[in-house]
């Protein structure tokens, strides 16, 4: 017997009622989301870590970010490509990953004159080249930098209220004076996220809207 999403939403909201669980946020009640703004950044592994600062170097946590476990870190890096005009101070996040990866906007990418991929975090293969400037030396990524897809993270309770799994995507509304409507958005569901729509700067700027906006998921 094969249910419904409708079906299934209400099965998870029961179990998790039954089981003393949280209760589902009260965005996901009326298919509305905070957004949070991702500005330029870097992921790094721990031997382009040490290539950077140093043999046996540690990031230093400054601030947690919206989703448990990640921060961003008080280092900073210079970035730069084949038009060799820098992008410098650019923040490192945490916690290390297995392969480094640097996240731009498009504006950054006609900076550096690079063609980065709209991608998944974490899909870089075949992505574009560039080069990451430390304190104490150069790594030159042959293939790493992307320009994230527009996500939203949610726990698998607010995906069974949203009726969606991950990998889907939505429809997305933007409330607000520049109203727009952004398709293909993908859902990321897993345990431990908290419900946040993630864009960059471009689109956040394009449609007048900061960290904190409530954009709303179209039931169509």
């Amino acid at each position: 017997m094969e249910f419904s999403n409708a079906q299934i939403a209400e099965l998870v909201k029961k179990v998790i009622a039954d089981m003393g669980g949280e209760a589902l946020s009260s965005q996901a009640s009326n298919n509305e989301v905070p957004v949070g703004v991702s500005n330029r950044h870097i992921h790094l592994n721990k031997a382009d870590l040490e290539t950077l600062f140093g043999a046996g170097y540690e990031l230093t946590p400054m601030k947690d970010l919206s989703q448990p476990g990640q921060y961003a870190c008080k280092e900073t890096l210079t970035l730069i490509g084949p038009a060799m005009r820098p992008i410098e101070n650019v923040r490192v996040l945490g916690p290390l990953r297995s392969k480094s990866q640097v996240e731009i906007s498009a504006t950054d990418s006609y900076v550096l004159k690079v063609k980065p991929p709209v991608r998944e975090s974490g899909k870089t293969e075949g992505s574009a080249p560039v080069t990451i400037i430390g304190p104490k030396g150069v790594v030159q990524l042959k293939e790493g930098c992307i320009i994230a897809n527009r996500h939203i993270h949610m726990s698998p309770a607010d995906g069974a209220a949203f009726g969606v799994q991950d990998g889907d995507t939505v429809t997305v509304d933007v409330l607000g004076k520049r109203r727009t409507r952004w398709y293909d958005v993908q859902v990321r569901v897993h345990k431990d996220f908290r419900l946040e729509m993630h864009v960059d700067t471009d689109d956040a700027n394009a449609v007048g809207i900061g960290n904190g906006a409530k954009v709303k998921v179209v039931k169509e």
